[in-house]
């Protein structure tokens, strides 16, 4: 039976609910929003949906162990998610200091939920239920499922769930998973015995219960050895596929393994409708709105999920760790029926703030054989090239959209989520870049190259830089044909492992000749679980075992970012610099090549050109001088 209203969030909605207890209480690092753009809200309303009673516990004091015994004890369990977010990377930047605010709490304000969200959830619920079942979920607990890197303390740390002292994890999209443990636990079989379900890490004490595994490297063997590492965690990239995927075990001790069971099979499109289609209130708890609201809601509140998984590949990104390489899609009719319920709603001012996913325009699997047989283990959908058998095909997504527009009340159908601009080429035909420029960009539209020199790109698993510059053209052409002026927005990022000063100083040129100078550059960001992250802590290559350059001095960074934005006179010192170190100091002069010129930082107006500069205008006086004299004298 479900409700047209929030979950409990305390004793009193559980009593007017007719409970005496509840089956699971969910604490999150975030606050409750009932919106399926928020893990908790899912995996609450698809066991809702199964008949369970799920209570919330949001953002408890975790110095105080009674912010966790709001319901009392479950009767199956305790489920623990850090929030949408890994709550170290919503805490800190690049750089380490503490961020301002926080997106996913009352008003913005931070530090509502620790470091290291499950791990301490886990312990604090462990103090006071010494054998309730303790099951961790959502973003962190997935990324951080085995041992892994951890950026913040710089070291190997173990998995996730021996630190929480929770009992096993639910990785990626849960719905499968959840339910099955639900079920099991339901059931009367201990979760001790959970070892099993696809789709979930478990502790197992026997070495003999273990079954059809492949046997990683030891956490102590990692530790000393960061081949050893690297090798692990490239097994590991190799088996995130639901029907290729082995059984892993990690040692800890002769009695101590984490057996990481293959992931859940991918959702049928009838099931993803299913999950959207739930009661879900679609908003922040009413007890938010004194405080401020949530503003994390603001962007996704009149968009659209309308696919999940990618066979993108960047190196930089965790999703083929969380959401896999295989492309789920909802119905037309199921987001249809979700873009109707905007306009019924008093806010909706007409515009559709996004319609995708990871990457708006896969709308199905890459090719055919990959339901049922799974992805390629050691090729990839797109990189270096797009594979032969790739169905580059945007006409069900060209349909879908074009429904959307037609829906009374809908004034305009954004698209915000990222594109691969490479995959909008490998369709023949240019229906997509139509429809795209003439009605779903606002004057900018925003893709991520990353870099153009062709060793990082390499490494991050990008398209050659030719590929983008071909993009660029067929943009500029197809606006200028439907008679648009519309520009794209680059996304850049400096410092990814295999950047040296030479490939910052081309990507520098490259801002020059585009006459463009980002406001904004992302620093490479070492998150759990990236094929990028194991480069930026073993220095190789895990695909093939060779040495990779890692810029990892705080100094070095900062001249890579402020070569992208040379033209800011307060990085000017910096910029020198690089150029220096880089033997480039051709690119520091009055020539039109040039990017900074001799002499004080401040005095480096963005934008002056060559003629302009002081020696120039010394001459220039000193002729006017001249002149003036000759004709005085006469």
């Amino acid at each position: 039976m479900t409700h047209t209203d929030f979950l409990p969030v305390n004793r009193n909605d559980m009593t007017k609910r007719g409970w005496d207890s509840v089956d699971f209480a969910y604490v999150i690092g975030d606050a409750y929003v009932d919106h399926p753009s928020f893990g908790h809200a899912i995996i609450s309303r698809v066991l809702e949906s199964r008949g369970y009673r799920v209570g919330i516990i949001s953002q408890p004091d975790w110095r105080d162990p009674k912010s966790i015994r709001v319901f009392g004890e479950p009767r199956l369990g305790f489920l623990v998610s850090a929030g949408n977010m890994d709550s170290m990377v919503n805490h800190y930047s690049v750089s380490k200091k503490r961020r301002k605010t926080d997106a996913y709490t009352p008003g913005g304000e931070p530090g509502k939920r620790p470091d290291y969200a499950c791990v301490v959830y886990g312990n604090l619920i462990r103090k006071t239920y010494k054998k309730t079942p303790v099951i961790l979920g959502g973003i962190e607990a997935s990324l951080r499922r085995l041992a892994h890197y951890d950026y913040w303390s710089d070291r190997l740390k173990r998995s996730i769930l021996l630190d929480s002292g929770a009992d096993m994890i639910s990785y990626g999209m849960g719905e499968r998973s959840i339910v099955e443990i639900a079920d099991a636990l339901s059931a009367g079989i201990p979760v001790s015995e959970l070892t099993y379900i696809a789709g979930t890490v478990a502790k197992v004490r026997d070495k003999d219960r273990i079954c059809d595994a492949e046997l990683l490297p030891s956490y102590e063997e990692m530790r000393s050895d960061k081949r050893l590492y690297a090798r692990s965690f490239y097994t590991q990239y190799l088996n995130t596929d639901a029907y290729t995927g082995k059984r892993l075990a990690e040692p800890y001790s002769d009695h101590l393994y984490l057996v990481q069971n293959p992931p859940a099979e991918p959702l049928s499109t009838l099931e993803m409708d299913d999950v959207y289609d739930l009661p879900y209130m679609r908003t922040y708890h009413p007890s938010y709105e004194a405080r401020g609201g949530i503003p994390a809601v603001t962007e996704v509140r009149f968009s659209l999920i309308s696919s999940r998984g990618c066979f993108g590949g960047c190196s930089f990104c965790a999703l083929t760790f969380h959401q896999g390489r295989i492309v789920q899609a909802r119905s037309h009719e199921s987001l249809l029926r979700e873009a109707s319920l905007f306009t019924k709603e008093k806010d909706f001012k007409g515009y559709i703030h996004d319609v995708g996913g990871p990457t708006a325009n896969f709308r199905h699997p890459s090719c055919e054989k990959q339901i049922g047989q799974g992805v390629c283990k050691k090729r990839q959908c797109l990189f270096p090239h797009p594979c032969k058998n790739i169905d580059a095909d945007h006409s069900d997504y060209v349909t879908l959209l074009r429904k959307l527009r037609e829906i009374p009340g809908v004034k305009k159908v954004f698209i915000r989520s990222g594109i691969r601009f490479d995959y909008l080429l490998a369709d023949r035909k240019r229906d997509f870049l139509r429809e795209l420029c003439r009605h779903h960009v606002s004057g900018q539209l925003k893709v991520a190259p990353e870099h153009v020199a062709e060793p990082v790109l390499s490494l991050m698993g990008k398209p050659d830089h030719s590929v983008y510059q071909r993009f660029t053209g067929e943009f500029s052409q197809m606006n200028e044909k439907i008679g648009k002026k519309q520009y794209l927005v680059p996304y850049l990022m400096s410092s990814h492992p295999g950047s040296t000063l030479k490939e910052a100083v081309e990507l520098s040129e490259y801002c020059r000749d585009l006459g463009y100078m980002p406001e904004q550059v992302q620093d490479f960001y070492p998150t759990p679980s990236t094929l990028s992250t194991c480069m930026y802590y073993t220095g190789m290559d895990p695909r093939t075992g060779k040495t990779v350059y890692v810029p990892r001095d705080p100094h070095e960074k900062a001249m890579q970012r402020a070569l992208i934005q040379y033209r800011n006179p307060g990085l000017y010192d910096l910029v020198l610099e690089a150029l220096r170190r880089a033997g480039r100091m051709d690119l520091a002069g009055y020539g039109p090549k040039c990017l900074i010129r001799p002499g004080h930082g401040r005095d480096q107006g963005a934008g002056r050109s060559a003629a302009s500069a002081p020696g120039e205008r010394q001459v220039r006086k000193k002729k006017k001088k001249t002149i003036r004299n000759i004709h005085k004298k006469k």
